[in-house]
């Protein structure tokens, strides 16, 4: 049970890179059994196709970046500079989320449930008087995760645009939360 446990694991840590490089469509479940390893029926038995295996693989890896990350509404500036990290931390898991964009694939209820949470969270809080109340909580949350991500591996504007920003990326951390704390700090 522990080897077929970790052909598994070796499977999906294989599959993350190879979608991660070229998405589902140019993904090749060949190059993925190679290497993990494996024989490629294998993958078939485990994950029935590619697409499952890639949900698989974003499912997995999301769940581990809402696990790590903790999300706290009165602390927007905070978990900007969590995000920020996590993502040059994780330029696999950026690109898988490029990818899974790009190509339209179906957001999983998880995903979906994960983000009206913590749209839900931001309301309770600009109710409460923590979060400016002047934007809705979509845009908040979208504001901060697009200023979090933007110099990541998969958005073509921070990497592209300031690429000497990564030199720094202390200050580059730093400017994120700052930026976050004006846009949501509530102001009398």
């Amino acid at each position: 049970m522990q080897n077929a446990e970790a052909t598994r694991e070796r499977i999906l840590e294989a599959a993350l890179a190879e979608f991660s490089a070229y998405g589902v469509a140019g993904a090749r479940v060949d190059r993925i059994a190679r290497e993990a390893g494996c024989n490629k029926n294998l993958i078939y038995i485990y994950f029935e196709s590619k697409e499952n295996l890639f949900t698989t693989v974003l499912q997995k890896n999301l769940l581990r970046l809402y696990q790590e990350i903790a999300f706290n509404p009165s602390d927007l500036p905070g978990y900007a500079g969590r995000v920020f990290d996590y993502t040059l931390a994780h330029p696999d898991l950026m690109r898988l989320v490029a990818w899974t964009n790009l190509e339209q694939q179906a957001v999983t209820p998880d995903r979906l449930g994960v983000h009206s949470g913590k749209v839900e969270e931001i309301r309770q809080a600009q109710e409460s008087g923590l979060v400016n109340p002047n934007f809705p909580p979509g845009f908040i949350l979208i504001m901060v995760m697009t200023m979090a991500n933007a110099w990541s591996a998969s958005n073509p504007y921070g990497q592209q645009l300031e690429p000497s920003a990564l030199q720094d990326p202390t200050k580059l951390r730093a400017n994120i939360i700052e930026a976050v704390r004006l846009l949501t700090i509530v102001t009398g």
